[in-house]
């Protein structure tokens, strides 16, 4: 047995495990997060995807003992205060997952896409998300739903509107000032 330390989701946990104990197994087995499934045990399919140390991994080819001392999120540590990211709203939203099996992995991995590239186009979703296998959806709501929380994340980084020398909020929206083309009226 090895004892092992390391971060998920928020929480310290401190175990003693098999040396050849996987990742996936550790987190299901022995700290209950069921939210990460094991899809093949082979590394093909990219069900288990998590972030270890900020990046993308396939907990199916990383032993428990490789990630001591480190910091692990899986899809239940996404969510803060019970409001989902806007990836996995758009996820929802977008009608990306059907049996729902891979999505866990499909988020995470596009979590990683997004940090890497946070505005891709439809070719780069499709060529970042290539390591994980979707056997129902066909990709085009999964591809549509990483592109709708990009803009998400654009919109929601993006600088609030600056107040006008009149205090109200310059919109781009009504009359064009005076000078565009406009008469001033007396």
């Amino acid at each position: 047995m090895t004892r092992i330390s390391m971060t998920v989701d928020g929480t310290r946990y401190e175990d003693e495990v098999e040396p050849r104990l996987l990742l996936v197994h550790y987190l299901r087995d022995h700290l209950g997060l069921t939210g990460t499934p094991v899809g093949c045990d082979t590394s093909n399919c990219g069900a288990c995807t998590v972030e270890l140390d900020g990046d993308s991994v396939k907990s199916c080819s990383v032993l428990a003992v490789q990630a001591d001392g480190g910091e692990v999120t899986t899809v239940q540590g996404l969510a803060s205060d019970g409001e989902w990211t806007p990836l996995q709203t758009a996820f929802h939203e977008q009608h990306a997952l059907q049996c729902g099996y891979c999505t866990p992995g499909m988020i995470m991995a596009a979590r990683d896409l997004l940090k890497e590239n946070p505005g891709p186009t439809a070719e780069e979703v499709r060529r970042g998300l290539e390591g994980n296998l979707c056997r129902c959806t066909g990709y085009q709501n999964i591809v549509r739903a990483v592109l709708a929380a990009a803009a998400e994340e654009r919109r929601r980084r993006a600088p609030a509107p600056q107040p006008s020398a009149t205090g109200r909020p310059m919109t781009g929206t009504g009359p064009a000032p005076i000078g565009a083309g406009q008469e001033a009226r007396t």
